[in-house]
């Protein structure tokens, strides 16, 4: 039986050693995001977005409280065991897209298939490729790709191993607007097409707009409003957007 929560974190500290002291990244933050949401996580630079996201994500490890994947406590987990739920459980979507520069998209999303020990991993990436439009990519390089394309196809990486939840830090900061708005586009349609659960750091109000829950962020905590001046930046958007 399937988990009716995606993610519980549950007062969660992240503690940084800096020196002879610590950067209290995280103070305390507790939060449920039932299976099939999509949430945007926003917040001034500093704030701990991603450093929770990381968490989320079992790349890093909590100084204290308690972080639940799919009914799964992973907080203290072997090194093996969250690296198994990373390439089962979770795609990873970054802003400077990570894909390995000598190898083909075809071989790029191919990889975490290869890395869990599934069969047939280049058709695999192929219908993942396919699924995100880029069925004439195949053999490109991502030299040979614009970074809209780049982004799809860490997309498709991401999906390759048909995780329950993807995360995405930052996914259209270095694309321009057109291109940020398809990647938004195919983030959203994660959820209605695939009923993945989605989590998004961003600085971008077009996605917070569209995003089921925005969780806003301060100094290591959530804050239970935005703040003028983010609240001015949807509300103009969502009159844009309607009008």
């Amino acid at each position: 039986m399937e988990h009716p929560l995606a993610i519980e974190i549950t007062d969660v500290v992240k503690d940084i050693p800096l020196g002879q002291s610590a950067v209290h990244a995280l103070r305390g933050v507790s939060l449920s995001i039932p299976r099939g949401e999509v949430v945007a996580i926003v917040g001034p630079s500093g704030s701990g977005k991603t450093t929770l996201l990381g968490l989320i994500g079992g790349l890093d490890v909590v100084t204290s409280g308690r972080v639940v994947i799919d009914g799964i406590d992973i907080t203290r987990l072997s090194e093996n065991k969250l690296a198994e739920i990373r390439n089962h459980q979770i795609g990873f979507v970054f802003q400077s897209f990570n894909l390995i520069p000598t190898l083909t998209a075809l071989e790029n999303v191919a990889l975490p298939v290869q890395f869990g020990h599934g069969r047939n991993a280049l058709r695999r990436a192929a219908e993942m490729l396919a699924a995100v439009g880029l069925a004439d990519r195949f053999d490109h390089k991502p030299t040979q790709l614009s970074g809209g394309e780049q982004q799809r196809v860490a997309i498709a990486r991401a999906l390759a191993n048909n995780p329950a939840i993807i995360l995405a830090d930052e996914p259209t900061g270095n694309l321009d607007s057109a291109n940020g708005e398809l990647i938004v586009q195919q983030l959203l349609d994660l959820r209605t097409e695939l009923g993945k659960t989605v989590v998004v750091v961003t600085h971008d109000p077009a996605i917070a707009v569209r995003a089921d829950r925005t969780i806003h962020l301060r100094d290591g905590l959530i804050v239970p409003e935005a703040g003028a001046e983010w609240n001015q930046r949807l509300a103009a958007l969502t009159h844009a957007a309607t009008g």
